[in-house]
């Protein structure tokens, strides 16, 4: 088994049982318990689970959310190779939405080859990115999350509300097929919800480690999307989201 596939193994059987022993990862994996706690410090590392004393539980249980900058160093050519397909589907002109999260920031780090777009966002990150560029800028206002540098919560829907746009380019902390898209902070994901309603097309940028992963708040179902780009992704998975009609886009690491 890949380290890859360990990884999405170890946080499923986290999202069923909630915490796990290392000797029962090894069990369950067939695997030395070097390798196990060698696979959970990774994981931990990406802000994926949290290391207990003699075993592991999933971050989002506990609420753990990882630093941006932290965010922006996990997967970080993964996000990159997302980010390169993410821009194939952006037209001159388009009108799109751009959300937190760090593989929609190195979305808006490209945005620069194309020309005379309409941006929407509520992260302070890609408006501070695009800010020199030519194109028109539309921020967001709202409650600011400083753990993910965004504007959420009810103060963003006077704005959000009056806007139509064509694409919306979506991040999430995880992705299950019970509760779909989840984050953890219930205002970042009422923000999240709103964006939706009111695009065209939504997006959902997305690195392998998203997927089995469940978070504190639900910000949408697997219904609420259209597209999911990703590096990497299982046959389960993809047979699971050709049921609810989600096209999936790989863009595996060069």
């Amino acid at each position: 088994m890949r380290n890859q596939q360990r990884e999405r193994r170890i946080l499923n059987l986290l999202q069923q049982r909630g915490d796990l022993s290392v000797a029962a990862l090894c069990d369950a994996l067939d695997v030395s318990e070097a390798t196990v706690r060698r696979e959970l410090q990774a994981l931990e590392r990406r802000g994926l689970l949290k290391r207990l004393h003699g075993g592991a539980t999933l971050a989002g249980v506990n609420g753990l959310e990882p630093q941006f900058q932290d965010k922006q160093e996990a997967n970080r050519e993964a996000k990159e190779a997302i980010a390169a397909a993410a821009l194939a589907l952006i037209e001159d002109g388009d009108d799109i939405y751009l959300d937190g999260g760090s593989t929609v920031l190195a979305l808006a780090r490209l945005l620069h080859r194309k020309r005379h777009l309409t941006i929407v966002t509520n992260s302070l990150m890609a408006a501070a990115t695009l800010m020199d560029t030519e194109h028109r800028l539309i921020l967001v206002g709202g409650e600011f999350r400083p753990k993910s540098r965004v504007m959420i919560g009810p103060l963003t829907t006077p704005i959000i509300s009056t806007l139509r746009v064509r694409k919306s380019f979506m991040g999430t902390i995880g992705l299950t097929v019970a509760d779909g898209m989840t984050t953890t902070d219930p205002g970042e994901a009422y923000t999240k919800e709103q964006i939706m309603q009111r695009s065209q097309r939504v997006i959902l940028l997305a690195d392998h480690g998203k997927f089995g992963v469940a978070s504190f708040a639900r910000s949408g179902s697997l219904d609420d999307i259209d597209t999911i780009i990703t590096d990497e992704i299982d046959g389960d998975w993809q047979r699971e989201l050709d049921q609810h009609d989600v096209h999936v886009l790989l863009a595996p690491i060069a």
